[in-house]
């Protein structure tokens, strides 16, 4: 009876082992595919984390002040159809400054509306809307938070 009992735990161990092997590598191809999936979705955002919109004042030529949208784009490939949703009071209709291609390691600077230099502290963050060097469309609000949309590239 004693290497029947012996056998029987040897047997029980042995399970136990194997159902342990089994879950501990279920339990690390998880981990790796999470870890591959994490790395996917940082290569998809890399180039769009990358850019980024806020308004300043700058001085002209004359002296005066004057207050421009500035669009930098800190990547290695232009972004395309680049938009500046701007906001509108209530009761307004919106409007877009359309800005188009940002040219990779550049700033394109345009003017901002004349009537916010009266409330201009400092520069500020704005929303942007823009298409990445493989056609994903990309939002980036004023607290830049980036979002990728579901608009693509037509």
């Amino acid at each position: 009876m004693g290497s029947d009992w012996v056998s029987t735990a040897a047997d029980v161990f042995s399970s136990i082992g194997t159902v342990g092997a089994f879950g501990t590598g279920f339990v690390l191809l998880r981990r790796e595919h999470r870890r591959e999936a994490d790395r996917d979705e940082e290569d998809r955002r890399s180039q769009a984390a990358r850019v980024s919109a806020w308004v300043e004042a700058y001085r002209r030529d004359d002296g005066s002040r004057e207050l421009a949208f500035h669009v930098h784009n800190a990547s290695e490939m232009p972004i395309y159809e680049v938009e500046l949703p701007l906001p509108a009071l209530p009761g307004e209709e919106s409007q877009t400054e359309f800005i188009g291609l940002v040219p990779p390691s550049q700033t394109i600077r345009r003017p901002a509306p004349r009537e916010w230099l009266r409330s201009y502290v400092e520069p500020e963050p704005i929303e942007i809307e823009f298409l990445d060097s493989v056609g994903r469309h990309w939002n980036r609000d004023e607290q830049g938070t980036l979002i990728r949309s579901q608009r693509s590239a037509t």
